[in-house]
């Protein structure tokens, strides 16, 4: 697509599929704090000991509390030999990868990003049961490359709750022979976060950001101009005081569905001129608010009324 963003600190996607040996030797800081000289937490202990088994590893992060504990875990075991890759596509929001971006250059991770095409898939564009699984499946078709490179396997975050989810790309990475360290070692949501307090990241306490894409009604395309829409719409509502909202794209990206915390609803209902008023600015035609209040995963409910 003529408006995919180039690749950042200082590597191009090119160049990271062919010199990935050399981006993470001049990337890395050779001062990362070492964690074999403190007490480590038995749960931080599992992962860092599944770690250890591998050879190298690519991690997929997204700069979101697992992957970011995965990323700060593999790189205090591998070193040089552990590399975060940061997809970026259209659904992909601003703010989330410059925070991937300052959580890297924080903790001396070996960080490159690259570009990937499921917008062009039309498969993925289609936007039905399966499209996690193509969007992973253009994750991996990027990676892999950087991960043969480097004789390294790629890296997920996955954690033990996310297997009772319905996440289609779960599939894919089982086909491309990925890993799931997290799952592995036996962390749950609640072990990442407590884990990752403990080593004092900012991503603690982080809320999940699923991809854009996750938020636009199933079976309505998915489309740069909605992407765009609902990204614009949640950084306004953001700016408005809510830090955790969701913006829901339905009838094909004209009607917003806001979500905001149940405690919020009764400040959101106050401020509902200016509210509307920012959803409506991004693109919107129609801005309501859902009054069963903010849950992760509410489109999953549009599943069953889809064709077999």
């Amino acid at each position: 697509m003529a408006d995919r963003p180039a690749s950042v600190e200082e590597e191009t996607a090119d160049a990271g599929r062919v010199g990935a040996a050399d981006a993470v030797s001049d990337a890395v800081n050779p001062l990362l704090d070492p964690l074999d000289d403190r007490p480590l937490d038995p749960v931080l202990d599992r992962l860092l000991d599944r770690l250890r088994r591998e050879d190298a590893v690519v991690v997929a992060y997204s700069g979101g509390a697992d992957s970011a504990l995965l990323a700060f875990a593999a790189a205090r075991v591998l070193g040089r030999r552990a590399l975060a890759v940061t997809a970026v596509s259209p659904s992909l929001a601003a703010s989330e990868r410059a925070a991937a971006r300052d959580f890297a250059r924080a903790h001396g991770l070996a960080h490159i990003e690259v570009c990937t095409d499921e917008a062009d898939r039309p498969e993925y564009a289609a936007n039905g049961a399966d499209r996690c699984y193509h969007c992973k499946s253009a994750l991996f078709d990027a990676v892999t490359p950087l991960a043969a490179a480097m004789g390294a396997r790629i890296a997920l975050g996955t954690n033990l709750d996310d297997l009772g989810d319905h996440r289609p790309g779960q599939r894919a990475a089982a086909e491309r022979g990925a890993i799931a360290p997290l799952v592995e070692a036996g962390l749950t949501k609640a072990d990442v976060r407590a884990v990752s307090r403990a080593l004092g990241l900012v991503t603690a306490d982080k809320p999940a950001a699923p991809c854009l894409a996750s938020r636009v009604s199933y079976g309505d395309p998915v489309t740069p101009e909605v992407l765009r829409r609902i990204e614009t719409a949640e950084r306004a509502l953001r700016d408005l005081g809510f830090p955790v909202c969701r913006v829901r794209a339905h009838a094909s990206g004209t009607l917003a569905r806001v979500e905001v915390p149940g405690t919020e609803i009764p400040r959101a209902c106050e401020l509902r001129e200016r509210v509307d008023a920012a959803v409506r600015g991004a693109g919107f035609t129609f801005c309501s608010l859902d009054l069963s209040g903010f849950a992760s995963g509410r489109l999953n409910a549009l599943l069953p009324l889809l064709p077999s």
